[in-house]
């Protein structure tokens, strides 16, 4: 309660910084100028999904992390709030964003799941659909890209639960040579 009253709670604080490391990856040049992600408002929301899908999958493979995965999906999506407003968009019109923002994260999250525990082609073509909206980059950029999504899961899930529920530090894959 005092919490509430004078500041954010230990899993606010902590979604925050996981939330600033989902940002910080999604914005990666290399995803926009060498693989060819669109570098537009839908662009940077399908990169911070998938980053932002890599830590949930980390989390819920985390016993007692509900909290803070809770405390994250609801920063992430204020600060998807926020930022409509910054832009301009009418009052009106952000819940109605915001809640196909949601089910846009959703269905994505989902897709991605299903591609990670599938053949390795279901993993493309859910990146293929989603980041690239049917317009994918040639095979070879999406097979790197699919391999990247595959080395963040095992560094993440290599990441001390310590180090990621209470310090809200986190390290992705590093990117391919190739792709830097």
């Amino acid at each position: 309660m005092l919490a509430r009253l004078f500041g954010r709670s230990r899993h606010e604080e902590t979604a925050s910084r996981l939330y600033s490391a989902i940002v910080a990856r999604a914005r990666a040049p290399v995803f926009y100028a060498r693989l060819g992600v669109p570098d537009s408002l839908d662009g940077r929301f399908d990169m911070i999904t998938l980053h932002g899908f890599l830590v949930f999958h980390r989390l819920k493979a985390t016993q007692g992390t509900g909290k803070l995965a809770q405390a994250l999906f609801d920063f992430m999506f204020a600060d998807m709030d926020r930022s409509l407003r910054e832009m301009g968009v009418g009052d009106l019109s952000v819940g109605k964003r915001v809640k196909a923002m949601v089910a846009a994260f959703y269905g994505r999250v989902s897709a991605y799941q299903e591609g990670l525990e599938g053949e390795p082609e279901a993993l493309c073509e859910a990146l293929a659909r989603n980041l690239y909206r049917g317009d994918p980059p040639p095979s070879a950029d999406l097979a790197l890209l699919a391999a990247y999504v595959g080395a963040c899961v095992t560094t993440l899930a290599a990441c001390e639960t310590a180090d990621l529920t209470e310090k809200g530090t986190l390290v992705f894959a590093a990117l391919p040579p190739d792709l830097t």
